[in-house]
């Protein structure tokens, strides 16, 4: 598979539950296009089975900087696998967001949001390192955000967290 000069390989990934189970860092660049204002977060990522059904909750925790000031930040997704080794990923309260298919070490999605359009690539650079880029247009948001998430320990902390931004 050919890849685009400065962007990894993608990895291909079997099952992405499998995968995708345990703790990540996850280091995170935000741009808003319109204003030029940037921002980060910087965190940690849990995928560990779901109390409430089959398949893996993902909580992300961790501080966002943005216009100077540092905020406590978050998010829950949950993770259905297919028997396919592909998911679907919903929202904390099951709505359906998008489809998960690593097979080819890389995904493309799409989710409406109200006017706005979120377009994800997910791309899995081996086993222990994946990236996301999520551009998100309309009325209301003109966005992008930028995501690292590499494999940690479980007693990992922030102190340790790597970060090297993939490209956009």
């Amino acid at each position: 598979m050919c890849t685009e000069p400065g962007r990894p390989a993608p990895y291909p990934v079997p099952d992405v539950a499998a995968y995708l189970a345990g703790r990540w860092y996850v280091a995170r660049t935000v741009q808003d296009l319109r204003s030029g204002a940037e921002g980060s977060f910087r965190g940690l990522a849990d995928f560990r089975p779901d109390p409430a059904g089959d398949g893996l909750l993902h909580t992300e925790e961790g501080e966002l900087t943005w216009g100077g000031a540092v905020h406590p930040a978050g998010r829950t997704l949950r993770l259905r696998p297919r028997p396919d080794g592909t998911a679907q990923i919903a929202f904390a309260d099951g709505r359906p967001f998008h489809d998960l298919d690593l097979r080819d070490g890389r995904w493309t999605a799409a989710h409406p949001c109200a006017a706005d359009r979120y377009a994800g690539t997910f791309t899995a650079v081996g086993a222990d390192a994946w990236h996301l880029v999520w551009r998100v247009g309309g009325p209301a948001k003109d966005q992008l955000l930028r995501s690292v998430y590499r494999r940690a320990a479980d007693d990992a902390t922030l102190a340790d967290a790597p970060g090297r931004l993939p490209p956009p």
